[in-house]
């Protein structure tokens, strides 16, 4: 079961049912493997709306890692886009949002603090 609180995002592909989750060692791993240099550096990468494939291998193989599955990244690059790249894209934003926040915007206002 995908535990939300956690960060987990659910995630089917070809018929099978993924988690998602960015823990701190995948946010590291991904930090080496984009050579991002920092946690700011991996957000503003991301922030940008700019991915290569390379970079969707890498999130998501790290994201399938921290959710608990044994893949290394070249087993993530033969997984089959069943459902496509936007569910794929989806699930990705979507488990960033957790680790990271979502940027504000008119949908979700900075909040002040007290």
């Amino acid at each position: 079961m995908v535990n939300r609180i956690r960060g987990a995002v659910p995630l089917d592909l070809a018929g099978e049912r993924y988690t998602l989750c960015l823990t701190l060692g995948a946010l590291a791993e991904l930090e080496s493997a984009l050579q991002a240099g920092d946690l700011a550096g991996l957000a503003a990468r991301f922030a940008g709306g700019r991915v290569s494939a390379r970079d969707l291998i890498a999130l998501l193989g790290v994201a399938l890692r921290g959710g608990g599955h044994d893949l290394d990244d070249a087993a993530v690059a033969r997984l089959p886009l069943a459902g496509g790249l936007d569910a794929v894209s989806e699930a990705l934003g979507a488990v960033l949002a957790a680790a990271f926040g979502e940027a504000p915007g008119p949908a979700n206002p900075p909040r002040s603090r007290p």
